[in-house]
């Protein structure tokens, strides 16, 4: 049985499109990529070292494979070590269309039922990278084993996010986290169940005031 961890790279409101650079992702008029750089750190680089430092494979969104593909085997340098060991691993890439996968050891899935069976296989743990739209269908089933959000200081306005329309409700427990020397929090958590149904709540309000504010609630006037 293989786990699933959501890596992701968040604004604090929760951003977290194009993080890389400029050119990586500007759909929908981003002008704001490469956000990590101007903040990153050595606590974000030893984090993310340590994230790719063993076994694993990959599971992407087709955006971010066609990012990744197109970066990764061709980059030289400091990075070239990083790109050899993306082209190495398995990609299994969640996809509704049938372009081909040309970078070598890429494997296709069509639906969430798809990552189900790939989790029950054996081999490596897979580590999700981008791949925004993927993550509500992913936790809506229950798949997800755990999640590192590495969350930045900086407020982007607009961009894609994690926690996008179809995410469950659900809760997660924390067990670990670090704040970075330049205010990154790098937060790990766990699935934690649903949320609990009952609460100590105070007693409501009996004003006419509170009446009538509920009375606009119900008929969407508020």
């Amino acid at each position: 049985m293989r786990r699933i961890t959501g890596a992701a790279f968040l604004s604090l409101d929760g951003v977290m499109q194009a993080p890389g650079g400029p050119t990586e992702d500007y759909t929908g008029g981003f002008d704001q990529g490469g956000w990590l750089f101007r903040f990153g750190d050595d606590g974000i680089f030893d984090t993310i070292g340590s994230l790719f430092g063993g076994e694993y494979d990959l599971l992407l969104g087709r955006r971010t494979y066609d990012i990744f593909g197109s970066y990764w085997p061709y980059v030289e340098g400091e990075a070239a070590e990083m790109g050899a060991a993306f082209t190495r691993a398995g990609k299994h890439v969640l996809t509704r269309g049938d372009r081909p996968l040309e970078w070598e050891n890429s494997h296709r899935l069509t639906g969430i039922g798809d990552v189900a069976a790939l989790k029950r296989t054996d081999g490596p743990d897979l580590i999700i990278q981008g791949s925004s739209t993927i993550y509500p269908g992913l936790l809506a089933e229950g798949l997800i084993d755990r999640l590192i959000l590495m969350i930045f200081p900086v407020t982007i306005g607009k961009g894609k996010r994690l926690f996008g329309d179809g995410t469950p409700a659900g809760a997660l427990k924390m067990v670990d986290h670090k704040v970075t020397a330049k205010g990154t929090v790098v937060a790990t958590y766990e699935p934690g169940g649903g949320i609990p149904t009952h609460g100590a709540f105070p007693e409501p309000s009996t004003s006419d005031r509170e009446a009538e504010r509920q009375r606009r609630m119900k008929a969407g006037s508020w």
